[in-house]
Protein backbone atom coordinates (compact mmCIF):
# COMPACT_ATOMS: atom_id res chain seq x y z
CA UNK A 1 0.00 0.00 0.00
CA UNK A 2 1.39 3.39 -0.98
CA UNK A 3 2.00 5.94 1.78
CA UNK A 4 -0.61 8.66 2.04
CA UNK A 5 0.33 12.17 1.14
CA UNK A 6 -0.92 15.16 3.03
CA UNK A 7 -2.98 15.21 6.17
CA UNK A 8 -3.79 11.96 7.94
CA UNK A 9 -7.44 11.14 8.33
CA UNK A 10 -9.22 11.81 11.57
CA UNK A 11 -10.46 8.90 13.60
CA UNK A 12 -13.84 8.71 15.19
CA UNK A 13 -14.56 8.43 18.88
CA UNK A 14 -15.62 4.81 18.52
CA UNK A 15 -12.38 3.84 16.75
CA UNK A 16 -10.29 5.62 19.40
CA UNK A 17 -12.21 3.74 22.11
CA UNK A 18 -11.54 0.38 20.41
CA UNK A 19 -7.85 1.17 19.87
CA UNK A 20 -7.46 2.33 23.48
CA UNK A 21 -9.02 -0.91 24.68
CA UNK A 22 -6.67 -2.97 22.48
CA UNK A 23 -3.65 -0.94 23.67
CA UNK A 24 -4.55 -1.41 27.33
CA UNK A 25 -5.10 -5.13 26.77
CA UNK A 26 -1.71 -5.48 25.02
CA UNK A 27 0.22 -3.72 27.81
CA UNK A 28 -1.70 -5.57 30.53
CA UNK A 29 -0.80 -8.89 28.90
CA UNK A 30 2.83 -7.78 28.53
CA UNK A 31 3.05 -6.85 32.21
CA UNK A 32 1.46 -10.12 33.34
CA UNK A 33 3.63 -12.29 31.07
CA UNK A 34 6.92 -10.62 31.95
CA UNK A 35 6.10 -10.60 35.67
CA UNK A 36 5.13 -14.28 35.60
CA UNK A 37 8.36 -15.22 33.83
CA UNK A 38 10.36 -13.12 36.31
CA UNK A 39 8.69 -14.63 39.39
CA UNK A 40 9.00 -18.22 38.15
CA UNK A 41 12.67 -17.68 37.24
CA UNK A 42 13.44 -16.19 40.64
CA UNK A 43 11.60 -18.99 42.45
CA UNK A 44 13.55 -21.64 40.58
CA UNK A 45 17.04 -20.14 40.40
CA UNK A 46 17.47 -17.44 43.03
CA UNK A 47 16.77 -16.57 46.63
CA UNK A 48 13.50 -14.64 46.40
CA UNK A 49 13.49 -13.80 50.07
CA UNK A 50 16.51 -11.50 49.94
CA UNK A 51 15.80 -7.91 50.88
CA UNK A 52 17.15 -6.64 47.56
CA UNK A 53 14.88 -8.92 45.52
CA UNK A 54 11.83 -7.91 47.52
CA UNK A 55 12.67 -4.21 47.21
CA UNK A 56 13.26 -4.39 43.45
CA UNK A 57 10.10 -6.39 42.88
CA UNK A 58 8.12 -3.83 44.90
CA UNK A 59 9.52 -1.12 42.60
CA UNK A 60 8.55 -3.18 39.56
CA UNK A 61 5.01 -3.61 40.83
CA UNK A 62 4.72 0.09 41.62
CA UNK A 63 6.04 1.09 38.20
CA UNK A 64 3.83 -1.32 36.26
CA UNK A 65 0.71 -0.67 38.32
CA UNK A 66 1.16 3.10 38.29
CA UNK A 67 1.84 3.24 34.56
CA UNK A 68 -1.06 0.96 33.67
CA UNK A 69 -3.51 2.76 35.97
CA UNK A 70 -2.42 6.12 34.56
CA UNK A 71 -3.04 4.93 30.99
CA UNK A 72 -6.35 3.42 32.05
CA UNK A 73 -7.37 6.73 33.64
CA UNK A 74 -6.38 8.63 30.50
CA UNK A 75 -8.45 6.31 28.30
CA UNK A 76 -11.51 6.45 30.55
CA UNK A 77 -14.55 6.89 28.29
CA UNK A 78 -17.56 9.00 29.26
CA UNK A 79 -21.10 8.00 28.35
CA UNK A 80 -24.44 9.79 28.49
CA UNK A 81 -27.26 8.50 30.69
CA UNK A 82 -28.76 6.76 27.66
CA UNK A 83 -25.49 4.90 27.06
CA UNK A 84 -24.23 6.87 24.07
CA UNK A 85 -20.51 7.53 23.83
CA UNK A 86 -19.85 11.13 24.82
CA UNK A 87 -16.05 11.15 25.00
CA UNK A 88 -13.66 8.30 24.25
CA UNK A 89 -10.94 9.67 26.52
CA UNK A 90 -7.40 10.53 25.53
CA UNK A 91 -6.02 8.74 22.48
CA UNK A 92 -3.32 6.43 23.84
CA UNK A 93 -1.79 5.95 20.39
CA UNK A 94 -1.27 9.64 19.67
CA UNK A 95 2.31 10.46 18.72
CA UNK A 96 4.12 12.73 21.15
CA UNK A 97 1.50 12.36 23.84
CA UNK A 98 1.97 11.58 27.50
CA UNK A 99 0.70 8.03 26.96
CA UNK A 100 3.66 7.39 24.65
CA UNK A 101 6.09 8.11 27.47
CA UNK A 102 4.08 5.92 29.83
CA UNK A 103 4.18 3.04 27.34
CA UNK A 104 7.94 3.55 27.02
CA UNK A 105 8.26 3.22 30.81
CA UNK A 106 6.33 -0.07 30.76
CA UNK A 107 8.55 -1.38 27.97
CA UNK A 108 11.74 -0.25 29.75
CA UNK A 109 10.65 -1.84 33.04
CA UNK A 110 9.71 -5.09 31.29
CA UNK A 111 13.02 -5.16 29.45
CA UNK A 112 14.97 -4.58 32.64
CA UNK A 113 12.95 -7.30 34.32
CA UNK A 114 13.75 -9.85 31.62
CA UNK A 115 17.40 -8.86 31.26
CA UNK A 116 17.91 -8.97 35.03
CA UNK A 117 17.51 -12.73 34.81
CA UNK A 118 20.89 -12.72 33.03
CA UNK A 119 22.59 -10.27 35.36
CA UNK A 120 21.44 -7.90 38.08
CA UNK A 121 23.56 -5.18 36.50
CA UNK A 122 20.84 -4.73 33.87
CA UNK A 123 18.79 -2.94 36.53
CA UNK A 124 21.02 0.06 35.87
CA UNK A 125 19.18 0.42 32.55
CA UNK A 126 16.26 1.64 34.64
CA UNK A 127 18.24 4.86 35.11
CA UNK A 128 17.35 5.67 31.51
CA UNK A 129 13.85 6.65 32.68
CA UNK A 130 14.86 9.64 34.84
CA UNK A 131 17.46 10.54 32.22
CA UNK A 132 14.81 10.66 29.51
CA UNK A 133 12.45 12.59 31.80
CA UNK A 134 15.16 15.19 32.38
CA UNK A 135 15.88 15.38 28.65
CA UNK A 136 12.18 15.99 27.86
CA UNK A 137 11.98 18.56 30.65
CA UNK A 138 15.08 20.30 29.33
CA UNK A 139 13.96 20.24 25.69
CA UNK A 140 10.42 21.47 26.32
CA UNK A 141 10.66 23.73 29.37
CA UNK A 142 14.06 24.47 30.89
CA UNK A 143 16.08 24.97 27.71
CA UNK A 144 13.70 27.44 26.06
CA UNK A 145 13.17 29.26 29.36
CA UNK A 146 16.89 29.68 30.01
CA UNK A 147 17.68 30.52 26.38
CA UNK A 148 15.14 33.30 25.98
CA UNK A 149 16.48 36.83 25.92
CA UNK A 150 15.64 39.24 28.67
CA UNK A 151 13.37 42.13 27.69
CA UNK A 152 15.91 44.59 29.13
CA UNK A 153 18.75 43.44 26.89
CA UNK A 154 18.93 45.04 23.46
CA UNK A 155 18.91 42.59 20.59
CA UNK A 156 22.29 41.67 19.15
CA UNK A 157 23.15 43.66 16.04
CA UNK A 158 25.51 42.44 13.37
CA UNK A 159 28.78 44.31 12.84
CA UNK A 160 27.64 45.64 9.47
CA UNK A 161 24.42 47.09 10.90
CA UNK A 162 26.33 48.56 13.84
CA UNK A 163 28.71 50.47 11.49
CA UNK A 164 25.75 51.69 9.46
CA UNK A 165 24.03 53.02 12.60
CA UNK A 166 27.24 54.78 13.70
CA UNK A 167 27.60 56.49 10.31
CA UNK A 168 23.96 57.59 10.44
CA UNK A 169 24.42 59.03 13.95
CA UNK A 170 27.55 60.93 12.82
CA UNK A 171 25.68 62.42 9.86
CA UNK A 172 22.83 63.50 12.13
CA UNK A 173 25.29 65.15 14.52
CA UNK A 174 27.05 66.96 11.63
CA UNK A 175 23.71 68.28 10.31
CA UNK A 176 22.77 69.66 13.74
CA UNK A 177 26.07 71.57 14.12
Amino acid sequence: MAPQKGKTGTRGQKQILEENSATLKFYRNMIIAVSAIYVVFNLVFENVLSLTSIFIYALIIASHAGSYQFMSYMANAKYTESGQLLDSGTDLNMEGGLAEHTKDLIILTSGCQLLSMISNYFWFLWLLAPGRAFWILWKNFLGPYLAQKSADEPPEISEKKQKKLERRQKRQQNVRH
